[in-house]
């Protein structure tokens, strides 16, 4: 049976950790009026549906879960990435991207799928991974979690996974029931050497760290980075709201220096003479 709209509300007042008091004096509505809303004793408004949603920030795909459930159309637009609507946020990832080089920098939807990444990243995990890289999932909680790719070349694995755990289990786009992020979570933490501790549900208390230290080796080189989580703000499209742009930077010059040695490519390859024109 779907969930009604003031279930809904409910569910989302309480994930703000606030009073139907608190709630009403924010939204600048009566207490009564919002427990009416909240029990089914009354019907909202459109209106009064987006004025809840605002005070509450509820992101966009959810705030059509709750004008559908009011009986209303949803608002906002999921674009594809490349559409043309969405040109100018293009251009503004891709400058991101470049302006992140010679350092790794991806995007990620909402389920940490990648859809964009930097120059860097492909250099830096097609060296880390090598042949498995044609092979390497989409995604960076699998890539992180599963034996066969990344993680034997992370060398604080267990601290870094402890941290994603953390952050997918609090962060859930700021509250938001979902499914298919969990499902990715239940399957990487299924895998083969991963450490049933980290099915356990982080404390509530327990801060999200705003980076992640993380270091790798392989082949005798390592590479110490942290990594910083950035979104798009005043987003009106759900497509661009989920975007997420994990960017890595070099925690000392060593590791600075590695990543603009990967950029380099090597001296034969740069005076390779030019194939010979033909005559005709």
């Amino acid at each position: 049976m779907p969930e009604t709209v003031g279930a809904l509300l409910q569910h989302w007042r309480k994930t703000r950790q606030l009073s139907q008091l608190s709630l009403a004096t924010q939204a600048q509505i009566s207490s009564r009026h919002l427990c009416f809303v909240e029990t089914g004793r009354a019907n909202p408004s459109r209106d009064m549906v987006l004025r809840l949603a605002d005070t509450l920030d509820v992101p966009l795909r959810e705030r059509n879960a709750l004008l559908l459930a009011a009986g209303f159309a949803p608002l906002y637009a999921e674009s594809q990435l490349d559409a043309p609507a969405l040109a100018a946020v293009k251009r503004a990832l891709d400058a991101i991207l470049l302006q992140q080089e010679p350092f790794p920098a991806v995007v990620m939807n909402r389920r940490w799928d990648i859809v964009r990444t930097n120059q860097a990243a492909t250099r830096f995990f097609g060296f880390l991974l090598g042949e498995r890289a044609t092979s390497a999932p989409d995604n960076v909680l699998k890539l992180f979690f599963h034996p066969d790719f990344v993680k034997p070349h992370v060398v604080n694995w267990l601290a870094v996974a402890q941290s994603l755990v953390q952050r997918v289990q609090r962060e859930a786009l700021a509250g938001a029931p979902d499914e298919a992020t969990r499902a990715v979570l239940s399957e990487v933490l299924s895998y083969p050497g991963v450490p049933s501790s980290l099915r356990e549900p982080a404390p509530d208390a327990a801060p999200l760290a705003p980076v992640i230290p993380v270091s790798f080796a392989k082949a005798g080189r390592g590479f110490d980075f942290f990594s910083a989580i950035t979104t798009l703000g005043t987003a009106q499209d759900i497509t661009v709201q989920e975007l997420r742009i994990e960017s890595f930077f070099p925690i000392d010059e060593a590791t600075a220096e590695a990543a603009r040695e990967l950029a380099t490519p090597p001296i034969a390859s740069r005076h390779q003479p030019s194939p010979a024109q033909d005559p005709g």
